[in-house]
């Protein structure tokens, strides 16, 4: 038997999407793409063999078949649609954020809570990829001891769009590192500042962040969407007793002309294509067993990158340290 998955949204991230349920996941079908743009819907639906393409997301979620459905539109469209598939009673994988809204999340958790199981899955896929789950390792094995500082950089060729800003780096490329700190360390931030460099042109400068867990962790976090040279995304943890750092990721080294080079990937979508089918695989099982898996980001984890992000935009705005405020975990995500 074979579970019948509706993508929804058509673009860089629905097509990969798309493309790992049709070809490397067994005991799944792409049944249906959906696209507000037809035509989009139907290029990566015949490129893929999906039976049936549509433009109503809604009419997607209510079909009888369609048994689960990723989420990958809009980032506003994903707590409406992640509530309808609640409401139809069908699991599914969110890509993130949940909402730019805490309070939009808070929303889907309620909604979840009265169904009374969890439905949704987020996909802050860094969780799954090998230099996360290491450092993870390394620490929960106790070989770094107590841990005091973590460094994390996410730096892009250049911004995904013209009217791109400070605010929306923090907002739409930061709650990777704001999921993935909380997910090695296990732990919450207590406060959070922002700040930007001045840039010699108009391009939108790098933000640092700077945040204080709960427990007294230091966390800094680089987000420059205009670093020109390649995607490159790398941390460092460091501990009492040792530290361990991410290595760029090259499958080759020239050595050429008296010089050694490697070279950086131009999105993200190759570095993190083992940790997407991943996530992906877990979520199948998701589907099909009913167990959430341990690994995963849920709705609780999508409310806290989004207050996190609200509070480093007021950090930025106002030039000072803003506290995170969260409502008490509901024994519910415990």
């Amino acid at each position: 038997m074979t579970t019948r998955i509706a993508v929804i949204g058509a673009g860089l991230m629905g097509a990969d999407h798309a493309k790992i349920v049709a070809e490397d996941l067994p005991g799944a079908t792409l049944q249906l793409v959906c696209d507000r743009d037809e035509a989009r819907a139907r290029a990566v639906a015949n490129a893929l063999g999906a039976s049936d393409i549509s433009t109503n997301p809604e009419g997607v979620i209510a079909r009888h078949d369609v048994d689960a459905v990723i989420i990958a539109s809009p980032d506003f469209t994903h707590a409406p649609l992640s509530q309808a598939c609640i409401a139809a009673g069908k699991r599914v994988l969110c890509e993130k954020p949940l909402s730019p809204s805490s309070a939009q999340c808070v929303a889907v958790m309620e909604a979840e809570q009265k169904a009374g199981a969890k439905f949704v899955q987020i996909g802050f896929m860094r969780r799954y990829d090998r230099s996360y789950q290491e450092m993870k390792r390394a620490l929960s094995g106790g070989r770094l001891g107590r841990p005091l500082m973590m460094h994390n950089f996410h730096r892009n060729v250049e911004t995904p769009a013209a009217d791109f800003t400070g605010a929306m780096a923090i907002t739409n490329s930061a709650p990777h590192e704001f999921d993935v700190v909380r997910y090695v360390l296990d732990t919450e931030y207590a406060s959070i500042s922002a700040f930007q460099p001045k840039r010699s042109d108009a391009r939108v400068a790098p933000v640092f962040m700077v945040l204080q867990t709960v427990d007294g962790q230091l966390v800094n976090i680089e987000i420059n969407n205009n670093a020109a040279y390649g995607y490159d995304v790398r941390a460092e943890l460091i501990g009492e007793q040792g530290a361990v750092a991410m290595n760029n990721v090259a499958y080759t080294r020239l050595d050429s002309a008296l010089a050694q080079s490697t070279g950086y990937d131009a999105d993200w979508r190759t570095r993190y294509a083992d940790a997407y089918r991943r996530q992906n695989r877990d979520f199948l099982r998701f589907v099909t067993a009913g167990e959430f898996p341990g690994t995963a980001a849920d709705c609780w984890d999508g409310y806290c990158a989004a207050t996190v992000a609200e509070a480093g935009v007021k950090a930025l705005n106002e030039g000072r340290n803003v506290s995170v405020q969260m409502i008490e975990k509901p024994e519910f995500y415990a």
